[in-house]
């Protein structure tokens, strides 16, 4: 019975060593492998000395200069580059694996590339592309601009007015009624087929209007009658719609006007 007891106590010392030794040692593997899985970060990432960055970023304080920063330097316009600091030295420039250029790295959002002082450009942040104005064009003093006026129209014919009056002898020779208006003096009236009507004593200039009531096309004839101021005016059926009119117009100086 005190050997069982004594092998027992044994085991149990031998247990409580083992435990102990683990319990001990728990902080110090938690300690290797925080350090094996945080990667380490390059101050100095390759990216700042590839095109396009290499002459439109900054690169971090204690880099070696890219095209950008070494030109910027010359000039006098940033202060003397810091050396590399004990954690960049390791690493050197582009000490991380090569990849695909990104345009927009994701470590211009991040600190300290994403806070801009006042005055000199942060390291990092990318240079404003020069905005191209239009040059407004330039006149000639005295210059004036001339618009095309379109040509007058030409007269088909003239006539010899009598005291500055017409009348008019309007025929329709079609087989349809014409509606007729002479502006400004007469009301719309209608004109039957195979007739005619005499305007007298029209003070010139003069409108006269008409149009077929089943909407067809005409042809208009304008000729000088006999006597002076007199103008004899046709009205024919056509299905040539350049040849068709709508009004006639005499002007003050005796010209005769087709549209």
């Amino acid at each position: 019975m005190n050997i069982n007891q004594r092998t027992f106590r044994q085991y149990v010392q031998i247990l409580g060593t083992i435990c102990g030794g683990l319990l001990m040692g728990l902080p110090a593997i938690n300690q290797v492998m925080a350090q094996q899985t945080t990667p380490k970060v390059n101050p100095c990432p390759r990216i700042f000395y590839e095109e396009p960055h290499n002459n439109r970023v900054l690169v971090p304080r204690g880099c070696p200069p890219n095209a950008l920063t070494q030109r910027l330097l010359e000039q006098g316009l940033l202060p003397s580059a810091a050396n590399p600091s004990a954690q960049q030295t390791p690493f050197g420039v582009g000490g991380e694996a090569p990849s695909v250029v990104n345009p927009n790295p994701s470590i211009f959002n991040e600190a300290p590339y994403n806070r801009s002082p006042r005055g000199v450009q942060s390291e990092g942040s990318t240079l404003p592309e020069p905005t191209i104005r239009p040059t407004p064009p330039t006149t000639q003093p005295g210059t004036r601009f001339r618009t095309q006026t379109p040509p007058a129209p030409v007269p088909v014919m003239r006539i010899a007015l009598a005291n500055g009056t017409v009348n008019i002898r309007l025929e329709n020779n079609t087989g349809a009624n014409v509606t007729y208006q002479v502006i400004g003096d007469t009301a719309p009236r209608s004109l039957t087929g195979k007739s005619y009507v005499m305007l007298r004593g029209l003070k010139a200039p003069i409108t006269l209007t008409f149009q077929r009531e089943d909407g067809g096309f005409l042809q208009v004839t304008p000729q000088p009658g006999e006597n002076v101021g007199n103008l004899n005016v046709t009205l024919q059926e056509t299905t040539d719609f350049n040849q068709d009119r709508k009004s006639l117009r005499i002007q003050d100086t005796g010209g005769v006007l087709l549209n």
